[in-house]
């Protein structure tokens, strides 16, 4: 039985990615076969598709790729915590990419899916929803009241983010483009700095908490708005965690996997405490031009592809 894919066929640009067929997974003993219904795209695809995660991330091609991926289980192996037919989703495993039709993926890496929390947004949530609470939560859970920088706040990650600093009473400043604006204050972002025409530097001081999910020179200019005692976390630029003697500290984060965090999530967006941002639903044919455009910029939120279009 034929299993439709997007591979990966070589490090390179747009051209390396294209559909093709896999061969069809099959359950064992904490793996269950997933039949995907939605996979969101992630700025993690096409870095390794350009080859820049090499050394942290072996590639044997040709690949699946895909990182976060929603749909039923097909199959199950022995004494597994799933049974067919369950909504689910969460993380698909190294070399079993999310964005293939069946999916064997880790139990360990999922979580059921609330029947009110359709496919597109489930599969929004498990790459963002981790990495936004864990870089909130890398140094210790803030104080209500403190002040957090956020680099990059209109996307999947800092979309949630945002929503969940301001559950804890956080003081959010965002550096953002001016299209993204509106959107970051109607979030609850207290002041949204102009990325392109606007200094940070110039207009904020005593910071708390920078999180960075840009990388470039945001982090090397944030220090200067990063009290003593401060902590900048930061998803793009690992060099900053060398040691300071400045009273300053930098933590370099790498999301991990946390079946029980994604299951809170979802029944946070399913009670209406959180909400995930879907800037485009895209078709599973698509998958590689939305990757392409993920790396050359986007507005707010997420691009999932829905595999029923």
């Amino acid at each position: 039985m034929n299993n439709q894919a997007i591979i990966l066929t070589q490090f390179g640009g747009v051209d390396t990615i294209k559909a093709s067929t896999t061969q069809f997974p099959e359950a064992s003993p904490g793996l269950v076969v997933v039949r995907v219904r939605a996979a969101g795209i992630n700025g993690l695809d096409w870095k390794i598709r350009e080859g820049y995660l090499r050394d942290a991330m072996p590639t044997v091609f040709p690949t699946v790729l895909g990182l976060e991926l929603a749909g039923e289980v097909h199959a199950v192996g022995p004494g597994s915590r799933f049974a067919v037919g369950d909504r689910v989703f969460g993380l698909a495993a190294p070399g079993n990419g999310a964005y293939a039709e069946y999916v064997a993926v880790p139990e360990m890496l999922l979580a059921p899916m609330p029947s009110k929390v359709s496919n597109q947004v489930a599969a929004a949530l498990p790459v963002a929803g981790l990495t936004a609470w864990q870089m909130l939560h890398a140094a210790g859970a803030p104080k209500a009241g403190n002040t957090m920088l956020v680099h990059g706040a209109a996307g999947g990650v800092g979309t949630l983010l945002v929503q969940m600093a301001k559950q804890m009473d956080l003081n959010v400043i965002a550096t953002a483009s001016p299209s993204s604006r509106q959107h970051l204050l109607d979030l609850g972002v207290t002041t949204v700095i102009d990325r392109v025409t606007e200094t940070f530097e110039d207009m904020v001081s005593g910071v708390d908490l920078v999180i960075d999910l840009v990388g470039a020179d945001a982090p090397d200019r944030s220090w200067s708005v990063l009290r003593e005692g401060g902590t900048m976390v930061s998803a793009a630029r690992f060099d900053i965690a060398a040691p300071r003697t400045d009273g300053r500290h930098g933590i370099a984060f790498m999301m991990q996997p946390d079946g029980e965090r994604l299951a809170a999530i979802v029944r946070a967006v399913a009670d209406g405490q959180l909400n995930a941002t879907i800037e485009e639903t895209v078709p599973f044919a698509a998958i590689p031009a939305a990757i392409e455009r993920n790396r050359t910029g986007h507005g707010p939120g997420k691009t999932v592809a829905d595999f029923a279009l």
